[in-house]
């Protein structure tokens, strides 16, 4: 190991070794009874493993004691993402068979026209009218499939007249929460506040930035007490982070891109807290991509806004993160992979089958791992 000069813990030592691993290599059983099917009674207090590259340990916590590990003048970077009620059901005109339609993002605010997943897709062809209507049958609004993107993808045209707000007004009405399928429930209405973090702002994720939903108001306000600064930078999380790698070599998987935003006044406090030698703590690995997406000549945090579907895979060197919070994913994930590269492959393997055997929850609704 050595440490680069913002204080990271890199894995020069082992890039042999790293830069010939496979897809194969982050397989592990993971009983399908450990992934969390509903959240914990209160934010805080899911469970909160500590990885500590340095010292090569593990500890078990809960995850309000995330505080015996920050002091005055670190630095939490979180993903202010909105997730917004993208599953809609509707029927295809003539037969009234049920679709599933899965807004991934809005192509045209004039047109109304949407990126979209449907399913069954082999009912939905181009030309086909879809129906949504509201509780009581009461017709709300018509869409029309104007294209093929993927075999389940379609780009479809919402024939509405009113206004933008108005519209989506109705979509917010007709919307459910979109909890990834691997939650084997129907969303309920405790799912319109839980898969979503408190200091969520910018509509547009499909899927929330998971890490996140364990900070509750009073762990903040005790941050904030002892002195944690927190920067916001945006990424509208897709479906396509949790896409599965189809390829055994890791360098030829292409991620889906995703919309992000760093702003002057984020890059500021977190080169400030770089050039201070105080801990960065990214929320998430949306966040870790999102700041790994915008790194200057000189390893700081610079501005940026646009597209990324960068894959961190390892070996990699980190530049703006020294700390992570993440939760506990799948087996092959590209979620996985990339807590691998930060924490390194054994350490965190060994994390891995240690929160299997100590029966952590998994996933969206699971238990958190702090990386230090």
């Amino acid at each position: 190991m050595r440490v680069n000069k913002h204080g990271i813990l890199t894995l020069e030592l082992n890039r042999i070794y790293y830069s010939n691993m496979k897809l194969s290599q982050f397989n592990f059983n993971l009983p399908s009874k450990l992934i969390a099917e509903y959240p914990a009674e209160r934010r805080d207090e899911s469970r909160l493993m500590v990885v500590n590259r340095a010292e090569g340990t593990i500890s078990h916590h809960i995850f309000r004691d995330i505080l015996d590990f920050f002091d005055d003048g670190d630095c939490f970077i979180l993903n202010n993402t909105k997730v917004f009620p993208a599953r809609l059901y509707g029927q295809k005109e003539k037969t009234g068979a049920r679709i599933e339609v899965f807004l991934l993002r809005e192509l045209n605010a004039e047109m109304k026209l949407w990126d979209v997943l449907v399913d069954p897709a082999r009912k939905i062809r181009v030309g086909n009218k879809l129906y949504f209507n509201d509780e009581n049958g009461a017709e709300i609004l018509v869409a029309e499939v104007v294209d093929n993107t993927t075999s389940r993808g379609r780009t479809i045209r919402f024939l509405y007249d009113g206004s933008d707000a108005e519209f989506k007004a109705h979509l917010d009405k007709l919307g459910h929460t979109p909890l990834p399928k691997y939650i084997n429930r129907p969303a309920e209405d405790l799912d319109k506040e839980r898969y979503q973090t408190i200091y969520a702002s910018e509509v547009g994720a499909v899927a929330a930035p998971t890490a996140g939903l364990h900070m509750s108001p009073e762990v903040m306000k005790r941050l904030e007490i002892k002195g944690i600064n927190f920067a916001t930078l945006t990424l509208h999380v897709g479906l396509g982070t949790f896409r599965s790698i189809e390829v055994e070599d890791l360098s030829k998987h292409k991620m889906d891109a995703e919309y992000f935003k760093i702003d002057q006044p984020t890059c500021d406090l977190v080169n400030q807290t770089i050039q201070g030698g105080r801990k960065r703590c990214a929320v998430g690995t949306t966040s870790m991509r999102s700041i790994e997406s915008a790194v200057s000549a000189n390893e700081l945090l610079k501005p940026a806004e646009g597209w990324t579907n960068k894959f961190i895979f390892p070996p990699y060197n980190f530049s703006i993160a020294n700390s992570m919070i993440t939760n506990f994913h799948l087996p092959k994930s590209s979620l996985a992979i990339m807590v691998c590269a930060f924490g390194g492959y054994d350490l965190i393997m060994e994390a891995y089958h240690e929160a299997i055997k100590e029966e952590y929850r998994f996933f969206s609704y699971g238990d958190a791992m702090l990386i230090i």
